[in-house]
């Protein structure tokens, strides 16, 4: 049942060790910091869970930074009233966005298409809203639901591990104050983890069937294919899986805010998944690592350096080129972005893995291919 192939195999063994190394062959890239690295991880997740609704259905939710801030509210309130322990967090997590998920799922999949996209897109913005402002003894409103030093945490009294210190209690596991690379690392568990549990839907029989629902629904139905408990598992496993990505949001930052329910939460993680190759399994991960490091390196950058930068350049030629790259970065790296993503969608539909493949292809084509020695024929 949890077997892999040897194909398998060789995929988890080689993205686990990208991952896990994550904080060497990022130093080149100015990325190899903690905060970056686990953005990379939880937002990787994020858009596996994505992956397995939109990639293998065809169901283009707008509304799945829903349940990445449910996830980050449930995980908070754990800490809050149970224990500064990240695994009951995560589990209370991950089960609250898949109930979540259960009900929205439910009432969206009534309807298809575009359809559908505006009504997951509906519900997200209810849910922003009450957060908001309807339940904020709940959420907080647009404060954030924070840890305090007086929360009960009735499990972390019960066993005497409460807190004593004067600042705010830490997050915990295994007897480790969870920071920096400690956070990373488990970031890093639980994507290698998601990316394990995505191949074995990839290539199970409830894999395929989602395939064939994304190929022509109204053909199953026609054979009596039944194909909505389908497509309803298909969401909530999704939607668990953005919730395990934003209870790791608060594991590595304890705090929770309507900023993670907002509809371009939703937009993004579209963005990643068409960018990277939706459908596949490294893809939408790649498409996230790209618009995370976009979002923190591209942003942060100003003129003065890109003038260090360009400094190899006349002074003449390095100025016209700053004042033309400064457009694309600081704040204006969104125009990067949607940059990089028109690019891709007009040659690349498939995404950076498309283009990979592309690649692949041409060099093996290019390669010589050994002579043949013709055969005679038999003469009669």
């Amino acid at each position: 049942m949890f077997a892999l192939s040897r194909k398998e195999l060789i995929q988890l063994g080689i993205f686990a060790v990208v991952v896990l190394t994550m904080p060497i062959w990022l130093i080149p890239f100015g990325a190899a910091y903690p905060g970056l690295m686990q953005s990379f991880a939880i937002y990787g997740i994020f858009a596996l869970g994505f992956n397995i609704l939109f990639g293998l259905t065809g169901y283009l939710s707008f509304g799945h930074a829903a349940f990445l801030g449910v996830g980050s509210y449930a995980a908070v309130w754990s800490f809050k009233l149970l224990t500064m322990n990240i695994i009951p967090a995560i589990i209370f997590a991950v089960i609250t966005a898949g109930l979540f998920s259960l009900v929205i799922g439910y009432f969206s999949l009534r309807r298809s298409g575009i359809y559908f996209s505006i009504l997951t897109l509906a519900f997200a913005q209810m849910c922003y809203s009450l957060a908001y402002s309807v339940l904020t003894p709940i959420t907080y409103g647009e404060t954030g639901l924070l840890l305090a030093q007086n929360d009960p945490r009735i499990l972390d009294a019960l066993f005497g591990t409460a807190s004593t210190g004067a600042g705010l209690p830490l997050p915990r596991f295994l007897g480790m104050t969870v920071t920096a690379y400690t956070g990373f690392y488990i970031c890093a568990a639980f994507l290698i983890l998601s990316f394990y549990l995505s191949q074995k839907i990839f290539s199970s029989p409830f894999g395929l069937a989602l395939r064939g629902i994304r190929s022509n629904q109204t053909r199953m139905k026609y054979t009596g294919f039944d194909t909505r408990p389908y497509t309803l598992a298909a969401f909530v496993i999704s939607g668990m899986f953005a919730g395990l990505a934003g209870a790791l949001l608060s594991v590595t930052d304890p705090i929770a805010g309507t900023e993670r329910m907002q509809w371009t939460e939703s937009g993004n993680v579209v963005l990643m998944t068409i960018l990277g190759g939706v459908g596949t399994l490294f893809g939408p991960i790649l498409g996230a690592w790209l618009i995370k490091y976009a979002e923190n390196i591209f942003s942060a950058m100003n003129e003065k350096m890109l003038h260090n930068f360009f400094s190899f350049l006349p002074d003449g030629l390095e100025n016209a080129v700053v004042a033309v790259v400064s457009k694309f970065v600081g704040e204006g790296w969104h125009l990067t972005l949607g940059l990089m993503f028109v690019l891709v969608v007009v040659f690349l539909p498939g995404g950076i893995v498309e283009g990979t493949q592309r690649l692949v292809r041409y060099w093996r084509n290019r390669q010589p291919k050994p002579a043949h020695s013709l055969e005679t024929q038999p003469a009669e």
